[in-house]
Formats: structure tokens, C-alpha cells, sequence
């Protein structure tokens, strides 16, 4: 279960790194609002302190301790184990597991499109799986995508935000990554309500969570260096372009642009 719900929000922050989504945070404008310009302030590790505190993350403490354990593990396990993937098996191979994945993701998807009522989306989301599962062997080859059937996703924390739920406090979830209340909250229902996950035998269940978790994770080894080169402090930098990344999801469904913002007191 960890390493899968841990591809969902690898996949995010690094696909909004890799887009070129940058650091915009900007200081309020209240007295209390300092900001140290100390070359110190480089340090990740005194960041918290140095700077304003950011009201969409109100447990940056505990955050940036959870971040920091967390590169250090992407660093010694995951990361190694994903280059030798890479180097191990040929590109065309690895395309066919990654469309395998994304291809079993269609089935969470479509029941959060339900959730929305958004008819059109099932339909054509659902079409994608019947599609890729037979004519594409089983997801290997999306011949969705090729027929124009566009590839979509959801997930129970969009669907909260459409239900209404739009404010939520960021959060870094221990050995899984960034997130928010929010998103947290709906991973867990998403995974064992929505996914085939659970209906597998454990042995095959765990290989397959262990491939997609390394699969995802080689996807994105061309951007390790985005994060260091963008910005002075790489936390803050993952926590926004995680925040707008799913705002622009949020505004998308809902239509309008809206901000994915915490507003203090409106998280239990």
C-alpha cells in the first residue's frame, strides 16, 4: 500500500518540478512578517525559522523533519534501485509498465468521475480501460491515447475539493511524500474501496506495489537536479509546486480558477 500511494504523490511534485512550476511565495504584509537575509537563510534546516510562517502550512516544523527523513531514504533506497531499473530494462519495456499502471488507475478514476457526477468523463475514462485492456494486452500499449481518447485522472481528494472541501492544511506524510489533511484523508478509502489492490493475493499484490513505486520513481530520474537548481529552500519549492499543482487539478474540475489555500481554523 505504501509504495503505491506514494507514486501518486511522487508523480505529482515531480511532474509540477518538471513543468517548471517555481517558487512564488510572497511575505505578508504585516508587521510580524520578517524575513532573514542572512546567507544563512540557505540552509533548508533554519528556513522555518528564518521566514514567515506560510498559513497554508501551519505544521512546517514537523513538515521540513519529515521531508528532510524523507529525501534521505529517496536518496539511499529508492533512487539507486531506479537507476539500475533504468539501466537494466530497455525503454520500450518500461513504457509498457507504466501504461500498465496508469491503465489500473482508470478504475479509481472512473468511480471518483461517478462521484462528481461528471458523466462525460466516466464514459470516456471508461472507454480508455476497455480499450487498453484488450485491444492495448492488458494496459501495456495505450491505444486510447492513439484513438483520441484522452488520459484523465481523479482521486478522492479531488473529489473532495468538488464536494466543497477546497482549504486544507499542507502536510508531508512520513515515507509517502506531500500532501495535504485533505488529500491524506482520502488516500486511504481511494486505495481499499477504489483499487484492485486489495482483491490480490499479497505475494503478487506487493510485487506489483513494489514495481510501480520503482517505475514511477525512474520516470522522473532526468529531474533529481530541478529541485536543488530552482530554489534556495528545495521544501518550500516541493510544498508550492505541490499546492498550485493541485489547484490547477481543482480549478480544472470545478471549472474556475480557485486557489488550493489553507485558511486557518478550517481544518479539524
Amino acid at each position: 500500500m505504501i509504495k503505491i500511494l506514494s507514486k501518486s504523490l511522487l508523480f505529482t511534485s515531480l511532474l509540477t518540478l518538471a513543468v517548471g512550476v517555481v517558487h512564488a511565495d510572497t511575505v505578508p504584509n504585516n508587521s510580524n512578517a520578517t524575513v532573514n537575509t542572512d546567507s544563512t537563510s540557505a540552509n533548508p534546516d533554519t528556513l522555518s525559522t528564518n521566514v514567515y510562517q506560510d498559513p497554508r502550512d501551519p505544521y512546517e516544523n514537523f513538515n521540513r523533519h519529515t521531508y528532510r527523513m524523507n529525501d534521505t531514504l529517496d536518496r539511499a533506497i529508492l533512487k539507486p534501485v531506479a537507476t539500475v531499473y533504468t539501466k537494466v530494462l530497455p525503454h520500450p519495456l518500461r513504457q509498457g509498465v507504466g501504461n500498465f499502471f496508469d491503465n489500473l488507475a482508470q478504475i479509481p478514476t472512473i468511480i471518483n468521475d461517478l462521484l462528481q457526477a461528471k458523466l462525460k468523463y466516466t464514459v470516456s475514462d471508461s472507454m480508455r480501460l476497455i480499450l487498453n485492456s484488450t485491444i492495448g494486452i492488458g494496459g501495456l500499449f495505450d491505444v486510447a491515447t492513439h484513438m483520441g481518447i484522452a488520459p484523465h485522472s481523479e482521486d478522492l481528494g479531488l473529489t473532495l475539493a468538488q464536494w466543497g472541501y477546497h482549504s486544507s492544511a499542507y502536510f508531508i506524510i512520513p515515507l509517502l511524500g506531500p500532501s495535504t489533511l485533505r488529500d491524506a484523508g482520502g488516500m486511504v478509502p481511494n486505495y481499499y474501496f477504489f483499487t484492485v489492490y486489495p482483491h490480490i493475493n499479497i505475494i503478487p499484490r506487493y510485487a506489483l506495489l513494489a514495481l510501480n513505486g520503482i517505475d514511477t520513481r525512474a520516470q522522473f530520474l532526468d529531474y533529481d537536479n530541478t529541485l536543488q537548481m530552482a530554489a534556495v529552500d528545495p521544501y518550500a519549492f516541493q510544498r508550492d509546486a505541490y499546492l498550485q499543482h493541485r489547484a490547477f487539478l481543482i480549478a480544472q474540475n470545478s471549472g474556475v480558477a480557485q486557489k488550493d489555500t489553507y485558511v486557518a481554523g478550517s481544518d479539524n
